[in-house]
């Protein structure tokens, strides 16, 4: 792999120290009370002040979590009211002509027409999307994250909020490399040259949270340092705790767009990124997950270089999907990065339950060589599946491309959560209508999985069905795949794809080893069930005998045991079943359980 030039300036200790002295604050800039102490005052005073600094280092003080919190309560109220007026204005803006003469829409109209003084200028002729993603540039990085969940959760919101909202993703501004090199070595706690031979003042990217310098070791390794950029983490926790208020107050207004849960779910997954250490575990742990395809690549942690708010990590050499050395890849490589594409997304979802979720063209990186290699980047927010989901999503994906409807239909179902009015019956015959479609469609490689998925997702909001955001998130890593992979081949038949790798993991759940580890990890619970086994069913033919002989239940709860006995025998069976075990056994749990249903009661 060649080395890359920099064009790097050569780190020494007064350059170091240059940089340290240009990035502190003037002293004649600071408060009085972060002064130094003057050597002409009484010796009295100076006793004093001496005394005293100690204390400052234990300084505990409850309400420093909630600093700024006022001051930006009355920002955010201000942007929050004034999209509510900018609301009105807007729909009254995109009313026909005809409901907008004489006393139609006479309300609205009159509200408009005074709300409008009462808005910015800069925003007041704009449709409400464009007022939202406006006025979430406005409020800050915490906001334009939150705007970034937004844009992927076309399950809870409109098309044309979530479509405006993508814009986004753009790159945003740099800080100056001043202030990068103060916060790495007050992070590190070490002057720059003896971290690094040489760092890149011009930043590879910039995101809302942080931003990426090429650097060197003094070993001549090429890393990548990727710096929090300074204040962020404050300002985020202050706009965390308003954010939760405002939820509230307005899921009472709008309950129907679910606005409370996405601003807990942004919530949960920002906290994460503005620490590097999780972005770290996250690297180690895919790692981990592929350490048998070599040809899937991710950065290397430099853990005695990395810190909550600064992060050291391999620098991969090559280049993202959709450049131009793109065009000049051959075929052979083409069908090697697609097929490594679907493997590594189908083994994250539906293998490990562990997945990138911040995918998108721009986190993925194809390395040339011998043969070519794909690599993933910027791993701060991952998404998980718990060992249920994963399972219901694997069995979901595996009927969608093998064309079993009934199967897709039932499994989308099963991971859903009904809400206040909600209708299943409803929501099942839409899915299985599009899922039929899809099926119609697969053969000829016209139809998108991922855009089918999200489709029965946003079906989810019109019949009060709702999903995790999981889900969403998994759709995005497949919107991802299908997109770079019809960039590199506009004629991929994307089912055909992914059955093949699907399929394999399908098999390797109904593998007898796979089954068995999962029995020893439920070792305990079947010791115990073995121990407590002759007891229950003492107690179970005693009630079997005694409804039999006729005889009057001395207590009414006594057939409760019955009906867990039985209820567990359903369970066993089913696993024992889709677990491909012995005949013999599932179809004696089953007999176990017909039988106390009949005479367990």
């Amino acid at each position: 792999m060649a080395e890359r030039t920099l064009p790097l300036f050569p780190s020494s200790q007064r350059q170091t120290e240059a940089i340290t002295e240009e990035a502190l604050p003037d002293p004649s800039t600071r408060r009085p009370e972060e002064t130094t102490q003057n050597f002409e005052d009484p010796p009295d005073k100076i006793e004093t002040a001496e005394k005293e600094k100690p204390a400052l280092s234990f300084n505990f003080n409850p309400l420093a979590p909630y600093k700024g919190v006022v001051r930006r309560f009355f920002l955010v109220y201000r942007h929050v009211a004034g999209l509510l007026l900018g609301a009105n204005v807007a729909y009254v803006r995109s009313l026909p002509q005809h409901r907008r003469k004489g006393f139609r829409s006479f309300v609205p109209r009159l509200s408009a027409f005074f709300l409008r003084f009462f808005i910015r200028r800069d925003v007041v002729k704009l449709t409400f999307p464009r007022q939202l993603r406006r006025r979430l540039e406005l409020l800050g990085p915490t906001y334009v994250k939150l705007g970034q969940i937004m844009a992927i959760r076309e399950d809870l919101l409109p098309r044309p909020v979530t479509e405006e909202l993508r814009n986004l993703f753009d790159r945003l501004p740099t800080i100056p490399f001043e202030q990068v090199a103060v916060i790495i070595q007050d992070s590190l706690h070490r002057p720059l040259d003896a971290c690094f031979a040489e760092i890149d003042p011009v930043p590879l990217g910039s995101a809302s949270i942080a931003q990426a310098h090429l650097a060197r070791l003094p070993n001549d390794e090429q890393v990548v340092l990727k710096v929090i950029k300074p204040g962020i983490r404050e300002a985020i926790l202050s706009d965390l705790k308003l954010l939760q208020l405002f939820g509230r107050f307005i899921q009472w207004i709008i309950p129907r767009y679910q606005i409370r849960q996405i601003i807990e779910e942004f919530c949960t997954y920002t906290r994460k990124e503005i620490d590097f250490t999780y972005e770290a575990d996250h690297a180690e742990m895919f790692a981990a997950n592929f350490h048998q395809q070599v040809d899937i690549v991710f950065p290397r942690i430099y853990r005695d270089l990395s810190s909550e708010d600064v992060l050291t990590m391999s620098f991969l050499e090559g280049f993202k999907p959709g450049s131009p050395p793109t065009d000049d890849l051959s075929d052979d490589d083409r069908a090697r990065i697609v097929d490594l594409g679907a493997l590594s997304i189908i083994q994250m979802l539906y293998g490990d339950g562990f997945f990138h979720a911040d995918l998108h063209a721009g986190n993925l990186m194809i390395l040339p060589g011998e043969p070519v290699q794909l690599g993933f980047i910027d791993l701060g927010m991952v998404g998980r599946f718990e060992d249920k989901t994963r399972r219901s999503m694997l069995y979901y994906f595996h009927a969608l491309v093998s064309g079993d409807v009934d199967g897709a239909t039932r499994y989308i179902t099963d991971m859903a959560r009904v809400g206040k009015g909600g209708d299943p019956a409803g929501f099942r015959r839409a899915v299985a209508d599009m899922s039929r479609r899809f099926v119609m469609h697969s053969s000829s490689g016209e139809f998108s999985v991922a855009q089918m998925i999200l489709q029965s997702i946003n079906l989810g909001g019109r019949y009060r069905i709702f999903f995790p955001v999981e889900m969403t998130l998994m759709v995005k890593a497949l919107v991802t795949f299908e997109g770079v992979g019809r960039m590199l081949d506009p004629n991929l038949d994307i089912p055909a794809v992914t059955r093949k790798h699907v399929s394999r993991i399908f098999r390797e759940q109904l593998n007898p080893v796979v089954f068995g580890r999962a029995l020893a990890r439920s070792t305990p619970e079947m010791i115990d069930l073995m121990v407590r086994l002759p007891r229950l069913l003492s107690a179970g033919f005693r009630h079997l005998e005694t409804r039999l002989d006729g005889r009057p239940l001395p207590d009414p709860m006594a057939g409760l045991r019955g009906s867990i006995v039985a209820g567990a025998s359903v369970i066993g069976g089913v696993l024992a079943l889709l677990m491909g075990g012995p005949w013999f056994l599932w179809s004696g749990l089953f007999g176990i359980a017909i039988l106390l249903y009949f005479f367990g009661k």
